[in-house]
C-alpha cells in the first residue's frame, strides 16, 4: 500500500492535518463519521495512485487461436474495439492465429509467451495434455491465461470466457424438434474437431436432448476443422450412406461447404442451425439458406477477458463471471 502524507490525506478528506493526525494515531476525540471519511479518503488516494501509475504503461496480451479465419476475424475485431476502452491501461494485442497447426507447434507458441514478455494470454486451443502443460507453465511463471469459446478445464487457466456450450447444444436440439416435429428425419451433427472441449459439450448437450426423439437420429462427423474442402468431402460421404438425413446442426462452421455438399447430392435441407454471426452466416441467414444461428456478444466476452487478465495485477476489480448469454438469430431478427 502506498504511504500518503498527512497533508495529502487531509486535502483529500477535507479536514485539518491535526484531525487526520489524531485518526492515524488512534487518539480519542474524533467522531466515527470523521474516521470513516478519512479512511475513505485514503482508499480514494490509493485508487488514484494506481491510475496514475498506469498512465503510459503498456501491457502486452497474446491472442493465440486455432480456428478458421472467419471466426478469428470476429474475435480480433471485438478485442480491438474493447482494448481501447481499457484506459488508462494501454493494451497491445499480439495475434497468433492459425487455421491449421499441429499440437507441438501450438504448445510452443504458448510457451514462448513468457519469452515475448507477455502480461497475459487469451487462448482458443484443443483440450490436449500438451496444451494443458503449456498453460500450467504460464501459470507457474505468473502469466494469466484465459480460455475463449472452448475451455481447457483441467489446466490452471485463470478463467473461461464464453457461452455454456452444453446449453447451446440443448437449445439447438430444442429448436430442431419444434421445426421437424414428428417427421422421421436424420440430423447431421458437424463438428470441426473432437479435440475442442466446447464443441464436444455442444454435441453432448444436443445428443442428450434428442435421446427422447427416436424419429430424429443423429449422425456425427468431425475433424474437418471447419475448413471447406475437408468438411464438404465428409458431408458428401455421409449423405451417400444415409438417405434419411435432412437437417443439420453445425457446431464448428464450414456451413457453405455443408450446403454445397447437400446441393451437389440433390438433397433437401428442412432445417439448418449454425454458430456465430460471421460474414458467411449473415449471408446465409439473409438468403434463408439456414434457419438460425446461435450467437453471443463477443464485445462482452472481450471485456470480460481483459478484466480477467488484468485483475491479478490489481488493475481491475475481481469479478464473478458465469457465462455469455446465448442469442438465437434468425432471418427475422438479424441486424
Amino acid at each position: 500500500m502506498k504511504k500518503f502524507t498527512v497533508k495529502q490525506i487531509a486535502a483529500q478528506a477535507g479536514f485539518s492535518t491535526a484531525t487526520v493526525d489524531r485518526v492515524l494515531h488512534g487518539r480519542s476525540g474524533v467522531h466515527q463519521q470523521t474516521k470513516q471519511r478519512i479512511e475513505q479518503a485514503i482508499s480514494e488516494l490509493e485508487d488514484q495512485y494506481k491510475l496514475d501509475a498506469l498512465k503510459g504503461r503498456t501491457f502486452y496480451v497474446d491472442v493465440i487461436m486455432h480456428t478458421p479465419l472467419r471466426f478469428s476475424h470476429l474475435v480480433r475485431e471485438a478485442l480491438n474495439r474493447i482494448s481501447v476502452q481499457m484506459s488508462p491501461i494501454r493494451v497491445r494485442l499480439r495475434y497468433f492465429l492459425y487455421q491449421d497447426i499441429d499440437i507441438d507447434t501450438l504448445a510452443s507458441v504458448i510457451y514462448e509467451s513468457k519469452e515475448r514478455g507477455s502480461h497475459g494470454v487469451l487462448l482458443k486451443a484443443p483440450d490436449h495434455p500438451k496444451i494443458v502443460k503449456a498453460v500450467n507453465i504460464l501459470h507457474k511463471e505468473g502469466i494469466p491465461a484465459v480460455t475463449l469459446v472452448t475451455d481447457i478445464s483441467q489446466s490452471k487457466r485463470l478463467n473461461y470466457i464464453g457461452i455454456d456450450n452444453t446449453s447451446a447444444g440443448e437449445t439447438a436440439a430444442f429448436l430442431l424438434t419444434q421445426w421437424l416435429g414428428k417427421k422421421n428425419s436424420g440430423i447431421l451433427l458437424v463438428q470441426s474437431s473432437n479435440a475442442f472441449r466446447g464443441e464436444e459439450q455442444r454435441a453432448k448437450g444436443f445428443c442428450h436432448f434428442l435421446e427422447h426423439y427416436p424419429n430424429l437420429p443423429v449422425t456425427t462427423i468431425s475433424e474437418g476443422y471447419g475448413l471447406n474442402v475437408g468438411t464438404k468431402k465428409q458431408v458428401k460421404a455421409v449423405l451417400i450412406e444415409d438417405s434419411n438425413i435432412s437437417a443439420v446442426y453445425s457446431v464448428g462452421g464450414g456451413n457453405r461447404a455443408i450446403l454445397d455438399a447437400f446441393k451437389e447430392m440433390n438433397r433437401p435441407i428442412d432445417a439448418f442451425i449454425g454458430h456465430d454471426l460471421d460474414d458467411d452466416n449473415r449471408y446465409l441467414l439473409r438468403t434463408r439458406k439456414i434457419q438460425a444461428v446461435i450467437d453471443h456478444n463477443l464485445d462482452d466476452d472481450a471485456r470480460a477477458a481483459f478484466f480477467s487478465v488484468f485483475a491479478p495485477y490489481g488493475l481491475m476489480p475481481t469479478f464473478s463471471y458465469t457465462s455469455s448469454r446465448i442469442n438465437v438469430v434468425t432471418p427475422f431478427n438479424l441486424q
